[in-house]
């Protein structure tokens, strides 16, 4: 997908005062990473698919009203903030322990009154726990690692968006029988070498 599909594909999905949104959000993306490394900067020549459409597409797999939305290591936010750019009127957590990163994370929901979206600045294993309607990550964590990690937050209605490159099938393979039943890989509308793994509910192990 091409940086003009990418951006088409976000206008198919969002309304226009969101698509203003991100593209002031790239802006402030491309000045803070002289700052910080927060993506690479290859991807920024290709930012509205790697990004913003790569992060948007979870949003095809949820029901409209489900929150709140727990992001696990959002990093640069991704792909909980393109969320909460999209969908100010849903609870999203971004959860993130860099310092540097937090208060980047801080300054976009401030720029854009983002009300509904919280930032945590602490590591996943010591925040409090909430039930969660979607819980994502992408980049995390490796996917045994992940579910550990996170399982207390799932309720059993949570859906599981976790987006992960060529590994995605072999890695959910390396499960049980039993997680391998909760989940399944869905190829990524935004890259043909990546794909999403999906699960509802609870892990059965915890």
């Amino acid at each position: 997908m091409s940086g003009d599909e990418g951006k088409a594909f976000c206008a198919l999905r969002c309304d226009s005062a969101a698509m203003e949104r991100f593209a002031i959000f790239l802006t402030m993306l491309e000045s803070e990473n002289e700052r910080q490394n927060l993506v690479s900067t290859a991807s920024l020549a290709d930012a509205w698919t790697r990004h913003i459409a790569d992060s948007l597409q979870l949003l095809d797999h949820v029901p409209r009203e489900t929150s709140p939305w727990l992001d696990m290591g959002t990093g640069a936010g991704f792909p909980g903030l393109v969320v909460a750019l999209a969908r100010p009127d849903l609870d999203v957590v971004l959860v993130e322990s860099r310092k540097r990163r937090v208060e980047w994370l801080e300054h976009v929901c401030e720029r854009f009154g983002l009300a509904k979206c919280r930032v945590v600045g602490a590591r996943l294993e010591t925040i409090e726990t909430i039930p969660a309607g979607v819980i994502s990550a992408r980049a995390f964590a490796p996917l045994e690692k992940l579910l550990r990690l996170s399982a207390r937050f799932s309720t059993p209605t949570t859906t599981w968006l976790l987006p992960k490159g060529r590994s995605a099938a072999q890695e959910l393979n390396e499960q049980s029988q039993a997680i391998q039943a909760m989940f399944h890989v869905e190829q990524s509308a935004t890259d043909p070498d990546a794909a999403i793994i999906i699960g509802h509910g609870r892990p059965p192990e915890t």
